[in-house]
């Protein structure tokens, strides 16, 4: 796909996904062209690296491309797809491109609903500290390393690159890692998989279809990766990783936890290696999620005989990806902001900021997707129990068609039914005048996307310090 290329065009460079490639495309000697709707951290720094950025899309900016990149965000009416599809000019999905890019290294993958651009930095961080020098491409911004992607040069033989592989639109049969790593499966990105056996589906499709790859490394304390694993017809090499006390009865885990404890300052537990005690792992990132993710990194750590104290040292030293439990501490206020939007998701996030203190959470949420609250609307409505107070804003739609009956109100309506206390605020910019119990103090998590972020800082800095 690459061969007699030098020129690539990126639509939507300032993703976080599509900015990731088109910063490992410049790392190996490409010309980087790219186009996004507005400036960012992540356009400002592909310009930085030596990328052609415009704001705005035209159909004149594919001109002299050899290739096109896009993503699934990108509407079919993009000027620029359009042209390119005209002239001629080959056009692959990102993560084409991306599986394109991995033979390069002994690579590592990490999918799953929840954790896995956390999985795939805290296995990072491990090689890190091992002295493995790992690339990595991430959808997310590791503030171990303030980029979402690097590429590193080995000092012989093939590198190791650790990988996070988006399941959203089924594109992850194009990225075959050599060995991956399945964190966890639940129903989500319903706008494209009809539901939850889809999705389990998809994943044990490509598990079935081996090729070259070495190993799996599967996280069997969740239900959903149990279910991938049994609809395989046929053997395949897998390591399992599970809490002891996730486990049901008749299965087993070659790597497992036990005497979890969680605090403010995160969680510590007991690594078991076939059914021996070999330490004490500490991680500073709280909640019991974070506390699975890091045992997923460490097994996947394990499974490479990256030494125990790499992995002791890597995972101590984690510093988390930007907006992923992000705390912003202002005087006895606490912000998290969060972009999870899924509601298994925000009850773990949650039941983590609970560890905190004890002041009274608030949960800002503005939803994702028709389809996302339409059908996990029960799963949405039991998700804030542990809050004391919820706050919904409009839903960003994604540009979905609407299904009839159900919006953001809906979806108040069926919360409020639980006995949760919830106020519906329209418009987002409202949002501020709708918290003042975050001046006496209270915990307040913002669910949601870049746009909110950026009111919870700006809200944040109104605040007492």
């Amino acid at each position: 796909m690459l061969e007699g290329v030098h020129r690539v065009h990126l639509i939507g460079i300032g993703g976080i996904g599509v900015s990731a490639v088109a910063r490992v495309l410049l790392a190996r000697g490409f010309q980087v062209s790219g186009s996004d709707v507005r400036e960012s951290q992540l356009t400002q720094g592909l310009r930085d690296e030596g990328a052609d950025v415009t704001i705005g899309h035209r159909a004149d900016l594919v001109d002299g491309a050899d290739l096109v990149v896009y993503s699934t965000a990108v509407p079919a009416t993009n000027p620029e797809l359009i042209a390119a599809r005209e002239r001629g000019v080959p056009v692959r999905h990102r993560a084409e491109v991306l599986g394109a890019l991995l033979p390069a290294w002994r690579s590592v993958g990490v999918v799953g609903t929840h954790g896995k651009g956390t999985v795939s930095a805290m296995i990072t961080r491990c090689f890190e500290s091992a002295g493995r020098d790992p690339s990595f491409i991430i959808g997310g911004l590791l503030l171990d390393y303030g980029t979402n992607a690097r590429v590193t040069a080995p000092a012989e033989g093939k590198g190791h690159a650790v990988v996070e592989i988006d399941e959203s639109d089924g594109s992850l049969v194009h990225v075959r890692p050599d060995r991956l790593v399945i964190n966890n499966v639940e129903a989500d990105h319903l706008n494209y998989y009809k539901d939850r056996d889809a999705v389990i589906d998809t994943i044990a499709g490509v598990l079935a279809d081996e090729r070259d790859r070495q190993l799996v490394i599967a996280h069997v304390g969740d239900e959903g990766v149990r279910d991938v694993l049994s609809r395989l017809t046929r053997p395949i090499r897998v390591l399992r990783v599970a809490f002891e006390d996730d486990l049901p009865p008749g299965h087993e885990a070659e790597v497992s936890a036990r005497d979890l404890t969680l605090s403010a300052a995160g969680s510590e537990f007991t690594l078991v290696y076939h059914g021996r005690e070999v330490c004490r792992l500490s991680m500073p990132r709280p909640g019991r999620y974070n506390a699975m993710n890091a045992l997923v990194a460490a097994a996947t750590a394990l499974s490479y005989d990256l030494p125990i104290d790499s992995i002791r040292d890597g995972l101590a030293a984690f510093a988390g990806i930007e907006n992923r439990f992000t705390v912003v501490q202002r005087g006895a206020a606490r912000i998290v902001k969060d972009y999870t939007s899924h509601p298994t998701g925000m009850r773990r996030v949650i039941a983590a900021a609970k560890t905190l203190s004890d002041a009274p959470i608030t949960a800002v949420f503005k939803p994702y997707r028709f389809t996302m609250i339409h059908y996990l609307g029960d799963e949405y409505a039991v998700a804030f129990r542990e809050a004391a107070r919820v706050v919904v804003t409009e839903l960003y739609t994604a540009g979905e068609v609407p299904i009839a009956g159900v919006d953001a109100q809906w979806l108040v309506d069926k919360i409020r039914a639980t006995g949760t206390p919830v106020d519906f605020v329209p418009e987002m910019n409202d949002l501020p005048l709708h918290l003042p119990e975050a001046r006496d103090g209270a915990t307040v998590l913002f669910f949601g996307g870049d746009d909110l972020f950026r009111l919870a800082d700006a809200f944040a800095a109104t605040l007492p310090a």
